[in-house]
């Protein structure tokens, strides 16, 4: 019945009129580029989709299958919550799909007490993190998302939280818990069933996750990310009172406009070698789509880049092949190298052992 809704959508689309957003982007999530923007380097209040750098920090700072117990702190949280009591005994993991399906303040409040030591420490890492990814437009006070008693709170932009969301959508823990629907826990207290408050997963196939977010100050702001026919966005929008809507008629503008076209075959992958690696198989991992409009499919150009390197082994990256637009750069992709010519594939422990970079 949803994939009969979605083919409804494509052939009757939505009207398209002025968004609600007071800043708003689309962001191809393979490439980083920008195919829709409105103010998307204005500095505003961000609300609860604060919480998708708290899951990727903690996803990359701790163990989260780690048992942790409720402690006082949880006497500080309130808005929005999913119910924890002291004493009561969860996983981070658990914690983790409450904190992005319930918005539960009281989950980000003992995940970041239990990460860090407390919200100034864990914050602290939420900061570094966004200087890491290259977010200059963002400042975290706590991993919740509400204002401070003195009325600061966490600020960012629709372009840093959609660089924010591209890298944390890389990691395939964070993946999975976006993109859930329902989560079922039992803890030593009670069962608890949450439902994700991201209201479009549930009703459209396209939509692969999404974290919603509202304070008065704030006001709505929601992030979602959508795949179709090789096309992956994301799109943020904050300040927005219509913001399903308005991610819909994104979307819809997107995969209506655009298509994917395939750049490189994995399976047909070859390059002019010019001496090095000759007796030696070049591949790349993945099948490379770039989404154009009909007018920019002739500016695609790719350019393949070599390394020398006499003593290489099986899995070893030996250069890149660079995908232009209209000259300007938007993909980059490493190029590996097997030394036997009879197969392109590789194992798939040398696959883990690059993907965990050893």
């Amino acid at each position: 019945m949803k994939k009969v809704i979605f083919l409804l959508f494509l052939l009757f689309p939505l009207k398209i009129s002025a968004l609600s957003a007071s800043s708003s982007i689309v962001m191809d999530l393979d490439n980083g580029r920008i195919l829709h923007q409105y103010n998307i380097h204005d500095e505003r209040l961000i609300a609860s989709i604060t919480k998708i750098m708290t899951a990727i920090v903690t996803i990359e700072y701790a163990d989260i299958d780690k048992t942790v117990t409720v402690g006082e702190e949880i006497l500080e949280a309130y808005g929005s919550a999913i119910y924890i009591e002291l004493g009561e005994k969860l996983t981070l993991r658990d914690l983790l799909y409450g904190l992005m399906l319930r918005s539960g303040n009281d989950a980000a409040v003992v995940i970041a007490n239990n990460v860090a030591g407390s919200m100034e420490a864990f914050a602290m890492l939420m900061n570094e993190m966004a200087n890491k990814i290259g977010m200059e437009e963002t400042y975290f006070y706590n991993a919740h998302g509400l204002e401070e008693s003195n009325g600061s709170g966490n600020t960012s932009s629709a372009y840093d939280m959609a660089l924010l969301t591209k890298y944390a959508m890389e990691n395939k823990t964070f993946k999975e818990i976006f993109g859930t629907k329902k989560y079922q826990v039992k803890t030593n207290y009670k069962t608890y069933s949450w439902t994700s408050k991201n209201k479009l997963i549930h009703n459209y196939d396209f939509i692969t996750g999404g974290k919603t977010g509202f304070t008065e100050k704030a006001r709505r702001t929601l992030v979602t990310t959508g795949s179709n026919n090789n096309i992956n966005l994301v799109i943020v929008t904050l300040n927005d009172p219509n913001d399903f809507q308005d991610h819909l008629v994104l979307y819809e503008q997107i995969f209506r406009n655009y298509e994917a076209v395939k750049v490189l075959d994995k399976d047909k992958f070859e390059v002019k070698k010019d001496n090095l690696y000759e007796n030696a198989t070049l591949y790349i991992d993945d099948d490379i789509y770039v989404p154009v409009t009909k007018e920019e499919k002739d500016g695609l150009k790719i350019e393949y880049q070599l390394y020398k390197n006499n003593f290489y082994a099986d899995g070893d990256k030996v250069g890149v092949v660079l995908i232009y637009l209209n000259d300007d750069l938007i993909r980059e992709e490493n190029i590996y190298v097997l030394k036997s010519t009879e197969s392109k594939k590789i194992t798939w422990w040398e696959r883990f052992l690059r993907w965990i970079k050893w």
